[in-house]
């Protein structure tokens, strides 16, 4: 059997971890997902592999210790309450909280970004797409807000830089949401470039006011279209990819910007999305081989949900 060059990781664990009746970042998420790459046919052609857990010392490259044993000690707090009778969620703010596996959740998810890595570098895969939760992208070095924890994409772009040794890591991000938390953890550093789009103003206001020098990034109004995203794309990132040549290339893959997702305003489809990964994928081509590693972050309503992700693994893996 020949090994496909498309990389699926997940985990059971990543379903787990939940915040509670209603909430939007739900263990639903995944299976909309699963069912429709399984119902279209595309589940058949991608590797499939089971997410390891992440190591302390791989998450603390792009997190603080005393955020790392803070969340940790949570959990273990909650777990200890909950076997006397106590609650079954702990909030760390407004609208994100953490259940007993969410510690676990988090590890898998973090360990994904960096598994895919490191199978991309080997050669074993060209590229790889995580379906993982919690998100990541909102998660700074020392906070985790926005329904993230750790940031998945952040931690396994320090982890080929540090581990590996690359030179040259870009970062895309498509989601609604501005990744604040990738931005904090990689502003100022020139081995990594990262190229977004986000509504603006909106949550988590941010992103808009001097990046630093290795930050692209584009706010857009509500209610732009994908033609104008598209434009954007070609006209501001693509240049700055090229310039740059990066030797990986990561995707915080949120989805919430489909016209269809009542979380933001934007109107993508998933063509749009499509287009996207192609393009991004034109680039990594051209320059790393191939090499991409793709990790969900948002997109709560389950039917467009799912129809941008099996879009956007379709592109990667060629079909």
């Amino acid at each position: 059997m020949t090994v496909s060059k498309t990389g699926f990781y997940t985990h059971e664990d990543c379903r787990k971890h939940e915040m509670g009746p209603g909430h939007p970042e739900c263990p639903e998420r995944l299976d909309a997902i699963q069912d429709r790459l399984l119902v279209s046919g595309v589940a058949d052609a991608l590797e499939h592999l089971e997410a390891p857990l992440a190591s302390l010392n791989d998450i603390e490259l792009a997190h603080d210790r005393l955020h790392v044993a803070a969340l940790r000690g949570l959990t273990l707090r909650l777990v200890e309450e909950q076997a006397a009778g106590g609650p079954e969620h702990t909030s760390l703010d407004s609208d994100t909280s953490i259940n007993a596996h969410t510690w676990t959740a988090a590890l898998r998810a973090a360990g994904a970004a960096m598994a895919a890595t490191d199978a991309v570098l080997a050669g074993e895969l060209e590229n790889a797409f995580c379906m993982v939760r919690p998100p990541g992208h909102h998660a700074t070095r020392s906070k985790a807000m926005g329904f993230c924890f750790f940031n998945n994409v952040a931690v396994a772009a320090k982890y080929a830089l540090q581990r590996h040794n690359l030179q040259r890591v870009a970062v895309i991000d498509f989601d609604v949401h501005h990744g604040n938390g990738t931005e904090d953890i990689l502003a100022g550093d020139e081995r990594a470039l990262m190229c977004s789009f986000f509504q603006h103003p909106f949550y988590p206001y941010s992103g808009d006011h001097e990046p630093a020098a290795n930050m692209c990034n584009v706010p857009v109004p509500a209610y732009t279209r994908g033609m104008d995203i598209r434009e954007i794309v070609e006209m501001m990132w693509i240049p700055r990819l090229e310039e740059f040549k990066p030797e990986l290339i990561f995707i915080s893959a949120g989805f919430d910007a489909h016209r269809e997702d009542d979380m933001g305003q934007l109107g993508l489809t998933e063509q749009d999305f499509a287009w996207i990964t192609q393009r991004i994928k034109d680039v990594a081509r051209r320059y790393c081989g191939g090499r991409i590693v793709s990790c969900l972050e948002g997109g709560y309503v389950m039917s467009p949900l799912a129809r941008s992700v099996e879009a956007h693994v379709r592109v990667l893996a060629d079909l």
